[in-house]
Parts: structure tokens; C-alpha cells; sequence
């Protein structure tokens, strides 16, 4: 079976597949998934579908700056997770400790198909 070669048909197969998963520990392991586990998905879902469009953008207008661009790219997620984390844990909720280890664990999933698209993106390049 061939992947598409869209990068973003190739993100939302991923964020399906990773929703699949999602569903089925919920339903096997129930104890180790917060409540919140679906605000935690589309939460960063959507900031990391956000942050691969802006780099489309900027990898076709300034495509001399790939590393820069890509470390920004890596940054501004790792901010806005850390300030989705921060106003969750402020306004108070319970098991705290179990929605961080949540949402890290989805969040390494999300930067390892980064890194996959950041490699991916260096063959071209390189020729």
C-alpha cells in the first residue's frame, strides 16, 4: 500500500489512525485514559494541523530557511502545549498527573510525525 503523497492527507490519515487508537485503549484500559482525553486530541489535532499549513506556506516562500523554519514549527507547539497545560491545571481538575502523561504521550506521537515530515522533506533537498 502506497501513502499519499500530500503531506496534509498524509497528517489527517495519522490523526485518524491515532483517534483509532484513542478509541480502543479507552475501551480496553479505561483507568489509564483521562476524561479529557478528546479535548487533548483536538487540541493538538488542530495545532499541529495549523502549524503544518504555516509551514507549507513558509517552506514555498523561503525555502532557504528549511531548518529555521522547522524549528519554529517545533517550538510553537511545545508553547502552546505547555500554555493548554497551564490553564487546564488552573482551572483545577482532577488527576492532574494522569492528563499530563496523556497528553505528552499524543504529543510525542504528533512530533515523531514531524520528525518523519521534517526527514522526508530533507531527500528532496538534498538531491
Amino acid at each position: 500500500m502506497n501513502l499519499p503523497k500530500n503531506i496534509h492527507l498524509k497528517f489527517l490519515l495519522f490523526a485518524a489512525l491515532i483517534g483509532l487508537l484513542i478509541l480502543g485503549l479507552e475501551v480496553i484500559f479505561s483507568v489509564i485514559i483521562h476524561e479529557k482525553i478528546w479535548e487533548i486530541f483536538l487540541f493538538l489535532t488542530s495545532v499541529s494541523f495549523l502549524i503544518n499549513i504555516l509551514n507549507s506556506f513558509l517552506l514555498k516562500s523561503f525555502s532557504e530557511s528549511f531548518f529555521q523554519i522547522m524549528v519554529l514549527a517545533m517550538i510553537l507547539r511545545f508553547i502552546a502545549s505547555l500554555a493548554f497545560i497551564g490553564l487546564e491545571a488552573w482551572l483545577g481538575m482532577e488527576n492532574i498527573i494522569l492528563f499530563i502523561a496523556d497528553f505528552f504521550v499524543i504529543f510525542l506521537f504528533y512530533l515523531a510525525f514531524d520528525i518523519y515530515a521534517f526527514i522526508s522533506n530533507l531527500r528532496p533537498i538534498s538531491k
